[in-house]
């Protein structure tokens, strides 16, 4: 019953969406001169026509309609590029225009109103990230200072596959490359291990998991404007849940390392080398930086970095 009731929603929701979208449009004659529409109706009426690869759905209709093609995803207008030479106007001579990423509710709300990097719109905090990225957080000499982790995962990771060996026990090798590359990016980004146990592993995989599967779902507030603020599909506990127990790890690794650079701004004790969340750390009591970075600014960053790892 459940199922179909989902069911009954979404399709209340389209045809309401559609009787809208076409009154708005009898009423409003754009001066835009938009490439051709092959549907009539906004396109989450005809989902089947996308199939379960909608990028070859898409070319199929290009080679109807042309390389250039308007419609509609809901109530969001949409433009399909189909050749290199329209894909270069987007990608390089528009580049400018198109450099923002499209707002989803579940990744917004995840990463504290798109505080980060990678979903940020594109201005002067975009533009003062990508250049720390470029000569402090992802340049040569501070990858170069994190060979000696890489190098000790790496040897973690064979001294299991030789035991594993010796006791001729069976062994997912993918998973474990999977977790010595997970090992690799939290220490660089953390100085620690996300998963000391298996127990805290399979716990990080699961809100992982569920990280994936809400931004990756079908969401109403992106497609059909009136829709925004509601939470029909009741999405908004779940991402609750998933983001407090982030953050809650989050704020006890960020209090670890301050309390540590406190004790060795006491010493006087040289700490090297820096993470890449003491880096951000750095850049965020700095007073004389271009821009302050939050703290949201900062477990945001590192958040989709450890998503990046685990997907």
């Amino acid at each position: 019953m459940a199922d179909y009731q989902g069911y009954f929603i979404l399709f209340f929701v389209w045809l309401v969406s559609v009787i809208l979208v076409k009154a708005i449009l009898r009423k409003t004659k754009t001066t835009y001169r938009l490439p051709p529409s092959p549907l009539a109706l906004p396109i989450i009426g005809h989902l089947h026509l996308l199939g379960p690869i909608p990028h070859q759905a898409f070319h199929k209709l290009s080679t109807r309609y042309g390389p250039l093609i308007h419609l509609f995803l809901g109530s969001v207008p949409c433009v399909v590029a189909s050749s290199p030479e329209i894909a270069k106007e987007f990608l390089k001579t528009h580049e400018f225009s198109f450099l923002d990423r499209p707002c989803i509710a579940a990744v917004d709300y995840l990463t504290y109103g798109s505080a980060d990097f990678s979903f940020t719109p594109y201005g002067p905090y975009w533009k003062f990230m990508k250049k720390v990225c470029m000569t402090e957080l992802l340049s040569g000499p501070t990858l170069n200072n994190f060979l000696p982790v890489r190098s000790e995962e790496i040897k973690q990771f064979l001294q299991l596959m030789l035991n594993k060996a010796n006791a001729r026990e069976a062994v997912d090798v993918g998973r474990e490359l999977i977790g010595m590359a997970n090992h690799v990016v939290s220490r660089m980004t953390m100085g620690q291990r996300c998963s000391n146990n298996e127990e805290e592993a399979d716990e990080i995989r699961k809100l992982v998991h569920d990280v994936a599967e809400l931004t990756g779902k079908f969401n109403l507030q992106d497609f059909i404007w009136f829709c925004k603020n509601l939470d029909l599909q009741g999405f908004g506990k779940r991402l609750k849940d998933v983001r407090d127990k982030f953050d809650n790890l989050m704020e006890r690794i960020i209090k670890e390392h301050e309390e540590t650079r406190k004790i060795n701004k006491k010493t006087g004790r040289d700490e090297a080398p820096k993470d890449l969340l003491d880096i951000l750390l750095d850049i965020s009591e700095d007073e004389s930086s271009e821009m302050k970075l939050t703290r949201e600014n900062i477990k945001s960053f590192i958040l989709v970095r450890i998503f990046s790892s685990y997907a």
